[in-house]
């Protein structure tokens, strides 16, 4: 009797990442709607540069609306200010960014990884205990893989690895794409598009 065949993939959650924050207040009336409109796991969030006073201060602001819809509340870099703003994690370009930022993230806030250029790379995250790996986000020029180099990665790291991965989509066709590949979160900017109830809004 031929067997049956697998169930599809489900839709990844989404790992929204939103543009710098330099208006905590304009963010935190807005985000309610946001987090009530799709499937968000994580909230990546950048500062704009100022003292580090003001910023702590905006990601308190932002953090319990994040945590109340259930989703984690990530820094973009900044790891000595995570535990002391009430954030979940933080997410590293790098290798070494993640490893000198362990010990102060872990156990137990979230370290995330992107900026993995090869698959020896991506290897040495998940072995240095990284919570989850992030393919396909732009380089510094702007410049990213094709959709298909994409879910080659992460159809390769599906079939080694159980740490969770993220896929940065541009549009709602690689959100399935990457789905069918085994990604397990969906990365998208506040603004871009994803299918269905996933669709990223508008900031």
């Amino acid at each position: 009797m031929a067997s049956k065949p697998p169930p599809p993939r489900p839709v990844p959650r989404l790992y929204l990442q939103m543009p710098a924050v330099d208006d905590a207040a304009g963010l935190v009336a807005s985000l309610p709607e946001i987090l009530a409109g799709a499937d968000i796991a994580a909230v990546l969030v950048k500062l704009a540069m100022t003292d580090q006073r003001t910023m702590i201060a905006r990601i308190k602001s932002l953090a319990p609306v994040v945590q109340n819809a259930g989703a984690a509340l990530l820094l973009d870099g900044h790891v000595e200010l995570v535990a002391r703003a009430g954030a979940d994690g933080a997410h590293l370009s790098g290798l070494a960014a993640l490893e000198e930022s362990l010990p102060t993230l872990k156990p137990d806030r979230i370290a995330g990884v992107g900026g993995l250029a090869t698959r020896h790379d991506s290897m040495a995250a998940g072995e240095l205990g990284t919570d989850y790996v992030l393919f396909g986000e732009p380089d510094e020029h702007g410049q990213r893989p094709s959709t298909a180099a994409i879910c080659e990665r992460l159809q390769w790291w599906d079939e080694l690895f159980e740490i969770p991965s993220v896929g940065v989509a541009i549009d709602p066709a690689e959100v399935g794409a990457f789905a069918a590949a085994g990604a397990d979160f969906a990365g998208c900017s506040a603004g871009s598009a994803a299918p269905d109830r996933n669709e990223c809004p508008q900031h």
